[in-house]
């Protein structure tokens, strides 16, 4: 029998027991939901609803699952739906009638809702924690190239010049901002559904409160229709996700160009690479590739999650049942991608000398004439415009701009001097974006000693929160 069978005459078709069944992909939730049922139990017995005896029998009986599980011995079934189901019916095995009485006050609707927050909250610890990881080997490249000078880009054309350390301190703020993200949304996912009941609550004299503080809940959902039909934690953590992916996705289109052989800016370790069946001389960025390629999965999620959402009436549907899935892809993802992705960073070898030759055979310094230009007396609209002209000049005589004569350059302002050449040198370039910001030394370095604080509030987070991982 079904444990909800009662008023049925039927058994469920074979068809729909496969169509409906949830256990072939929310045996993941399986820790999570002891531990969830551990604290009820718990709470039961707290509140005078068990005996002791009881709540020590459903007690040593969920351990014995929990241990069963890890060590790999324990199949669900598929005719006993979920794994809430799963573990009440392996519960009744080992302890007999008693099983019965462990989901007195609560529904599987507030069951699941429970799982999903405690599953979420331990997983944003563990991705907070690898993205931490991945900002601190960009500062430590950063740091390490702060006097690598390479081309920037806009509309991937050669547009000025950049500290290497600059481009990458780039990235690690947009991953800072991924983990201002997760940081914020933590309120949101610690917060304790159970008690909701299927939608008005428990109609036993539970204490919620005591269930929160026992699982490490911050609070409480103040409603309970709210509370058993809420998706919208997961949303924002696929969201979030979405937000990771899409930064690692343009790093990784990055990272795909520069170690072509028309950037040759940056080698990748063997390690990180595959060839090609047929062609012996390729070498592919597969693991870049890859990343870049993901990313699309998790938007799928995010997208899936929302269109089932959007038209579902309070407080419980079945539809809810498609959170799951796209969800826990997109946490094997994330965390495979976290993973590998700091490592392949470490292994990255940059050609310092092929950027800084790159950056001088080019005419990524036309700004910085028309800034001198500006100090002789034209408006920066006359001197762009000057600028465009002298560069015009030197593309069809094959010269650049460090290399043009003084005299040629006087054809077009007579009172431009030999300092021209101080303004439009590489180095000089790049300091004279001495701005908050900018890509001038001083800039970069407090940028890098800025980074260094943002990790340490990441570090700071994760410490007074490691209680609930």
């Amino acid at each position: 029998m079904k444990l909800w069978g009662g008023r049925f005459k039927k058994e469920t078709n074979q068809i729909v027991d496969e169509f409906n069944a949830s256990i072939t992909f929310d045996y993941q939730l399986a820790e999570f939901d002891l531990l969830g049922s551990l604290a009820h139990v718990k709470m039961l017995g707290h509140c005078g609803i068990l005996t002791e005896e009881v709540v020590s029998l459903i007690i040593s009986g969920l351990e014995q699952i929990r241990q069963q599980i890890q060590q790999g011995k324990i199949e669900f079934n598929i005719a006993d739906e979920d794994i809430h189901m799963n573990v009440e019916r392996k519960l009744f095995e080992l302890i007999g009638e008693t099983a019965k009485t462990l989901h007195t006050g609560r529904s599987r609707n507030d069951q699941v809702a429970l799982d999903l927050h405690l599953y979420l909250r331990h997983h944003l610890i563990g991705i907070l924690t690898k993205l931490h990881t991945l900002m601190r080997r960009l500062v430590h490249l950063a740091h390490h190239h702060l006097e690598t000078i390479m081309p920037g880009y806009t509309h991937l054309q050669r547009a000025e010049p950049v500290r290497l350390a600059h481009h990458l301190l780039a990235y690690f703020n947009m991953f800072y901002r991924d983990a201002e993200r997760l940081i914020d949304s933590f309120a949101r996912v610690n917060r304790c559904p159970l008690g909701a009941g299927a939608l008005a609550g428990s109609g036993v004299a539970i204490d919620r409160h005591y269930v929160a503080r026992l699982l490490g809940f911050d609070g409480l959902y103040e409603n309970s229709l709210d509370a058993v039909s809420n998706r919208d934690h997961i949303v924002e953590l696929l969201a979030n996700a979405s937000l990771i992916m899409m930064h690692l996705s343009k790093l990784s289109e990055e990272i795909i160009l520069w170690c072509s052989q028309e950037f040759s800016f940056l080698q990748l370790d063997d390690a990180f690479c595959t060839g090609s069946s047929m062609m012996p001389q390729k070498k592919n960025p597969d693991v870049a590739e890859l990343v870049r390629g993901k990313t699309g999965r998790v938007y799928g999620s995010l997208i899936g999650l929302l269109t089932v959402l959007k038209a579902l009436p309070l407080a419980y549907n079945k539809d809810l049942q498609e959170d799951k899935e796209g969800l826990f892809d997109t946490i094997k993802t994330l965390n495979q991608v976290l993973a590998v992705y700091p490592v392949m960073l470490s292994s990255m070898q940059f050609d310092v000398d092929k950027m800084q030759q790159a950056v001088k055979s080019d005419y990524s310094n036309a700004t910085q004439l028309a800034n001198y230009l500006v100090t002789l007396g034209l408006p920066f609209r006359d001197a762009h415009e000057m600028t465009g002209k002298i560069v015009l000049h030197c593309i069809e005589q094959n010269f650049f701009l460090n290399d043009l004569p003084l005299e040629a350059y006087q054809t077009f302002y007579p009172s431009i001097s030999e300092a021209v050449y101080r303004f439009l040198n590489i180095e000089q370039v790049v300091e004279s974006h001495s701005c908050v910001g900018g890509t001038a030394k001083a800039a970069v370095m407090e940028q890098l000693c800025n980074a260094e604080k943002k990790m340490d509030e990441v570090i700071f987070f994760l410490e007074n929160i490691s209680r609930h991982s």
